[in-house]
């Protein structure tokens, strides 16, 4: 079975997925064993890996630990080329389709895609939108991106439909790591009516009532990270899967 296949099982037998994001600059190689091991057993779907940027050493080699010890699919988020990696599952093959940087539309895909190939990973066509959060994020600074404001939900939804016609397997709405905000449910709302595409949403979501709520507004997919970098991990991700599971 293929990730996404496996994934599109997820949603339909859970109601919503809970995917798990690890910023391999926040970990060591020795402290990603057991952090790997705490998603395990946490109830959460799969791993994503990656950032918009990485400036540690060792990428490579604790993508391969993460491998190695994940015991759900393990999926490449990837900021840049550099961070594709033959040690995964799958990647979220990402195309900014909130910006006009021809870089990030068509530029990096194109350079990209014959790695992926040679990798051997599963592509996800996704259509990555950043949405306003009350900060400048990494992902708007390095994509050199406009967000789409947060009281517009009709933009990310006619966004939406265009990666829908264009075939796009996912759309992620993104608020950023580290974002004041979590996307608006009202925006996830507008897009979820508007198109059939499932849809990720991540970035600012802190509290398992935020998950549940984006999820009753339609989110097939619901993405923590920088909440679980703290000594209670474990537990906050088992409250994260059952506010998410709502089947």
């Amino acid at each position: 079975m293929s990730v996404y296949q496996d994934l599109m099982e997820t949603k339909a037998n859970k109601g919503a997925g809970y995917l798990v994001l690890i910023d391999p600059d926040r970990w060591s190689l020795d402290q990603v064993n057991g952090f790997v091991q705490q998603i395990n057993t946490s109830g959460a779907d799969a791993i994503m890996v990656g950032s918009s940027l990485i400036l540690g050493e060792d990428l490579q080699k604790k993508m391969k630990r993460i491998k190695e010890v994940a015991e759900l699919p393990v999926i490449l988020f990837p900021g840049n080329l550099s961070q594709l990696s033959p040690h995964v599952d799958a990647v979220f093959y990402l195309v900014v389709i909130s910006g006009r940087n021809p870089q990030f539309l068509i530029g990096d895909q194109v350079q990209g895609a014959p790695m992926v190939k040679e990798m051997g990973i599963e592509p996800m066509s996704t259509g990555y939108m950043l949405i306003e959060s009350g900060r400048v994020t990494s992902a708007e600074f390095i994509s050199g991106s406009k967000p789409i404001p947060r009281d517009k939900p009709e933009i990310a939804a006619v966004h939406a439909l265009a990666a829908e016609y264009m075939g796009f397997k996912f759309v992620y709405l993104e608020a950023g790591s580290g974002a004041k905000y979590s996307v608006p449910p009202e925006m996830v709302y507008a897009v979820s009516r508007y198109s059939k595409v499932p849809i990720i949403v991540g970035g600012g979501i802190h509290t398992p009532e935020e998950a549940a709520t984006l999820v009753k507004a339609g989110a097939s997919f619901i993405v923590t990270g920088n909440v679980l970098e703290n000594g209670e991990n474990g537990q906050l991700m088992k409250q994260f899967a059952a506010a998410i599971h709502t089947k």
